[in-house]
């Protein structure tokens, strides 16, 4: 008798087969699914160019960030933000800071700003020639309370800073902030612009700008001072040691310096409407000598054309309405170029 070996062959059920097919099938879509909504809250939430400041707090978790980035309208998707820093293995490389962001960027470039730490940046610009009063408006348009603003202004919390080693105890900051941009952030307060900007004074009032204008016979403060005036008066840096030469030789001679500027500023100082005809210390049309202080603040170019005069012997300018300056030695030779150049921007008291 012969014995077959019989295998035995166990089946699934049917039923467990097509339940298996279904999960399968289910757990496909659902990745399927999954993945979509995952690459479509990648996108930008809209095409907005419009940018937000968002402040991340140090010790932020990657939860904390994503919730903020969600209700500030940055992003679609809170935990899509997550699960894209994950996968990328970057939730130690978020830096803390205020950036600004736009609804028009994606997941990808928000994270790639967050993790180099590209902080949103302005810029509160100092121009030459601003009064102080002015460099206060642009504060105050750049962001700062006028409260802050003000009391940055106050000389005494820069006691120590050595571009104000010569000024007279009771002056302000006029003349002696240097006009530059100065990066201003969501953390900048007006106190350390205005330190950056009396750290930069210092680097231009170098020894031997504070040697020359000993030598031509003045003080620092007395120095800037007139620099300020040659600011005002001439738009040229070529024509501004001229300028400034024709100044000095009318205080040598103790003539008045006769310039329009100082007496605007004397006027807008009292609070007038700036006019060459009020009578305040600092109208050198009225007054001989040097006014109480500077009237602006500097360029180089003007320091340096106070420290360095040009070898010239003139004792009038004008400035004519091209911006191209006119010099020379007698009131009559003055009155012609006068005549011949200045129609619009010139008044019978221009030195």
């Amino acid at each position: 008798m012969k014995y077959r070996l019989q295998t035995s062959h166990r089946r699934w059920p049917r039923r467990v087969l097509w339940v298996i097919v279904v999960l399968v099938v289910l757990l496909t879509a659902a990745t399927f699914t999954i993945r979509k909504a995952y690459t479509m809250n990648l996108q930008p939430v809209s095409s907005s160019q419009e940018s937000k400041n968002l402040t991340i707090s140090t010790g932020s978790s990657v939860n904390q960030i994503a919730k903020q980035l969600k209700d500030a309208g940055l992003i679609r998707s809170a935990w899509a933000f997550e699960w894209y820093v994950s996968s990328k293995e970057v939730r130690s490389a978020l830096q803390a800071g205020t950036y600004s962001l736009r609804p028009s960027q994606d997941v990808q470039q928000i994270v790639a700003q967050l993790t180099h730490g590209k902080i949103a940046t302005d810029l509160v610009t100092i121009t030459p020639g601003q009064r102080l009063d002015q460099v206060r408006d642009t504060f105050i348009k750049s962001g700062f309370s006028a409260s802050s603003v003000d009391a940055a202004l106050n000389p005494a919390q820069y006691a120590d800073n050595p571009a104000l080693v010569d000024k007279p105890a009771s002056a302000s900051l006029e003349g002696y902030l240097y006009p530059d941009s100065f990066e201003k952030t969501a953390s900048t307060n007006p106190q350390s612009i205005i330190e950056e900007s009396l750290n930069e004074m210092q680097q231009h009032l170098t020894p031997s700008i504070r040697t020359a204008f000993a030598k031509e016979g003045l003080s620092t403060y007395q120095g800037i001072t007139l620099a300020s005036i040659v600011e005002q008066e001439v738009s040229k840096p070529t024509d501004r040691a001229q300028a400034a030469q024709v100044f000095l030789k009318r205080l040598s001679v103790n003539m008045a310096l006769g310039s329009d500027v100082t007496a605007y500023y004397g006027s807008i100082l009292a609070g007038k409407t700036p006019s060459i005809h009020y009578d305040t210390p600092y109208n050198t049309l009225l007054h001989t000598g040097l006014p109480p202080g500077p009237i602006s603040n500097v360029s180089d170019s003007s320091l340096d054309a106070v420290a360095n005069p040009a070898p010239t012997d003139w004792l009038y300018f004008v400035a004519g309405d091209d911006g191209t300056t006119h010099f020379s030695k007698t009131l009559e030779e003055h009155e012609a170029l006068t005549q011949q150049y200045c129609h619009k921007l010139c008044s019978a008291s221009s030195p």
